[in-house]
């Protein structure tokens, strides 16, 4: 199978690049997924007029997803299991992501960037976690780190740093989260303090992505205790080799093992002034803004896991026979992946809305909730449905859902816990309907 034989769709920015990556098939395995995945065309045909509501994909949307799903295919599925069991970081993946334009994918051209819209990242992100979500949110977690910049950067900030991210293959970090404040944002405890003309950062950040390889952080910091919450904050870039940063030991996760996720300690560490995004007090607002970018993008990659999970138990669930017929024809069975297919389907839907929300230049948070928890939802049933029709077999470690099950949970967890995102949602309607 030649894996660019719809390179003639692909935009010209990265035709050239996927020229380069190699045209012979993956293993058998990741064949037989392909094929299978191949089927996922997500679109059906749709004529387009004047107050339409079209669910087709322009050439250039098919042509992203197209590369997506044929570079998962071959450098992601093949390497997914050993990453999964070494916890090795997956630099091999990211760095061919990069050389193909997959990486990055939301840093305006101004910038050295593809600049693409939230949706045809979206499709990115759904075919990377697909193969595995520990090797997209890896690639992801660039994303985070960038969008604050995208957001509140000034335009030597955007060219410094997100224009080295295109340069080469390079990975930042989002640090929030603290060991004591995580959906409450409001009550972390790391400071900056101002000094001359630098900016002084100490405090400690936890389960900060490709923390252990950043080549920069976006750090949130106190910088004003005695104002209100929203307003005591700061957001600032911080490059990865100054001195007084330390790097703890990378954790070992339930699942996404090879996506690297460890704390780091601030240690008197010295920011230059031109460094602080937005003015003092505006972290908060950086910080959330960024998620409206972010969130979708991740419910795209529970999406992928959710999608995995379906295409695996259909494909067993037609192998496997008990009563003389294959257990596919069993109503137990049929209805729990009719319950998959709802729960994908669904779920794909409120993710394109909230992109696309965010691509016409309205505000999208209420429907960028709604997706990261209606996705991260679909991922850990479906994942749980999957080990179910697998039997005793999805329980081991050879079985290919296995994996599936432990890498979901997190989805309900990082970038806002389903209660954070239903608080939000729910806070929204009040204000949507009051009477």
């Amino acid at each position: 199978m030649n894996t660019f034989t719809a390179a003639r769709r692909l935009p010209s920015t990265l035709l050239r690049a996927s020229q380069t990556t190699a045209t012979t098939a993956a293993t058998a395995s990741c064949s037989r997924t392909l094929a299978l995945g191949a089927t996922r065309s997500f679109a059906s045909e749709a004529a387009e007029g004047a107050g339409s509501v079209s669910f087709k994909l322009s050439e250039d949307q098919e042509a992203y997803q197209d590369l997506a799903r044929k570079f998962t295919a071959e450098h992601i599925i093949p390497v997914a299991r050993h990453h999964d069991e070494t916890m090795e970081y997956p630099w091999p993946a990211i760095k061919k992501a990069h050389e193909v334009g997959l990486l990055n994918t939301h840093i305006p051209e101004e910038f050295g960037g593809p600049g693409l819209g939230l949706m045809e990242c979206a499709l990115i992100s759904e075919e990377l976690a697909f193969g595995c979500s520990g090797v997209q949110t890896a690639m992801e977690a660039n994303g985070l780190a960038e969008a604050p910049v995208i957001v509140a950067g000034n335009k030597e900030q955007k060219s410094k740093y997100l224009g080295r991210m295109t340069e080469e293959p390079l990975v930042a970090s989002y640090c929030v989260t603290e060991p004591g404040a995580g959906s409450d944002v409001a009550g972390i405890s790391t400071r900056a303090e101002k000094k001359g003309d630098k900016w002084v950062i100490n405090g400690s950040k936890m389960w900060i992505t490709n923390g252990g390889h950043a080549n920069w952080y976006f750090v949130l910091a106190k910088t004003d205790p005695s104002a209100k919450a929203t307003k005591s904050m700061s957001g600032f870039i911080v490059d990865g080799d100054s001195p007084g940063i330390i790097k703890g030991k990378k954790e070992v996760n339930m699942g996404q093992r090879c996506s690297d996720t460890r704390m780091i300690t601030f240690d008197n560490v010295e920011v230059p002034e031109e460094n602080m995004l937005g003015k003092p007090g505006d972290g908060f607002k950086t910080a959330m803004g960024a998620f409206d970018i972010t969130r979708p993008l991740v419910a795209a990659g529970a999406i992928g896991v959710a999608q995995r999970a379906l295409v695996e138990a259909i494909k067993y669930a037609q192998e496997r026979k008990t009563m003389g017929r294959p257990i596919i024809q069993h109503q137990a069975i049929a209805f729990m992946l009719a319950d998959m297919a709802i729960s994908v389907e669904s779920a794909r839907n409120m993710v394109w809305k909230s992109c696309w929300t965010k691509d016409q230049g309205l505000r999208n948070s209420y429907f960028a909730s709604m997706a990261k928890a209606l996705a991260s939802e679909a991922a850990v049933a479906n994942a749980d449905r999957a080990v179910q029709i697998f039997g005793g077999m999805g329980y081991n470690k050879e079985s290919p859902v296995e994996k599936l099950y432990r890498d979901a949970k997190i989805y309900m967890l990082y970038e806002g816990t389903s209660q954070i995102q239903r608080l939000i949602i729910s806070r929204q309607i009040e204000e949507m309907y009051k009477i």
